[in-house]
């Protein structure tokens, strides 16, 4: 059995020593297995540019993931959080996973949404399944709009994730359908970490932006339904125990198996 938590708060655009504080707070004595913030985490979302997100992004030598493989070597716990992430000329819209170690693994956003195609570069790690290092379970990362492409999910899960982890900062109520779907279709435990609160910015044309992010994180179970939710504008950390093994049976009755069944040949895709 596995503990899992998705801790739901409210960064603060380019607020980065703020927002650190905030997830050291929430996460200091926190008691899981795995624990999942939110995309974006250390800085905010609403950037412009590549060169306003290039002042704040890290690698993974960077302040952000120095707090977290602290927190992860105390909590014995594996850390999936959200960050600007910098390489050569590129900034990623990326998830790191912190081990209690101190390793780590990186994703980068694969389908990017609205402005961030003006900030970041599309992502190049591919979808990758990590395991557990104290714990029998298999974990795939994906972040917020990759949730709209079924491949997405479908790749994490025939790699043998148990659960996928979703970093988020979701502004619509489109992913309540769509995210329990990709726990059906794939028979895999979905974790949502999504954000609260309005950003604004003031856009070169003179207009503004304001971003309000949905909150309502959730944990789904292998068949969609909702194992834990938040409320939508509020702190909260969600925890529950799964069985990561259930995961593995991708029978649904005597007769089918959601993968052995799949027809490779007829798909065109």
């Amino acid at each position: 059995m596995l503990q899992i938590s998705v801790v739901q708060f409210t960064p603060t655009w380019g607020h980065k020593a703020q927002n650190l504080e905030q997830i050291r707070q929430l996460l200091t004595g926190l008691r899981s297995d795995m624990v999942i913030l939110p995309e974006l985490c250390t800085t905010g979302y609403s950037f412009l540019s590549k060169e306003e997100v290039r002042t704040v992004a890290e690698d993974a030598s960077g302040q952000s993931i120095g707090l977290l493989k602290k927190l992860a070597r105390e909590n014995n716990a594996l850390i999936i959080a959200g960050f600007a992430e910098i390489e050569g000329e590129n900034v990623y819209n990326s998830a790191v996973a912190v081990f209690p170690g101190g390793d780590t693994t990186i994703y980068r956003k694969s389908h990017l949404f609205y402005r961030e195609k003006l900030c970041f570069a599309p992502g190049n790690t591919g979808f990758t399944v990590i395991k557990h290092p104290l714990h029998d379970c298999n974990v795939g990362i994906m972040i917020c709009n990759d949730w709209r492409y079924p491949e997405a999910a479908r790749s994490l899960a025939l790699a043998g994730a148990d659960i996928i982890a979703c970093p988020s900062n979701l502004v619509t109520n489109l992913w309540t359908i769509g995210m329990p779907a990709r726990a059906l279709e794939n028979k895999v435990y979905v974790a949502v970490a999504n954000r609260c609160g309005t950003e604004e910015r003031d856009l070169p044309s003179n207009e503004k932006q304001a971003l309000t992010f949905k909150g309502c994180s959730a944990i789904y179970d292998l068949t969609g339904l909702a194992l834990a939710t938040a409320r939508e504008n509020e702190d909260a950390i969600l925890t529950v125990e799964i069985d990561p093994v259930l995961a593995r049976d991708k029978s649904f009755n005597d007769f089918n198996d959601l993968f052995n069944d799949r027809r490779p040949d007829l798909y065109r895709i």
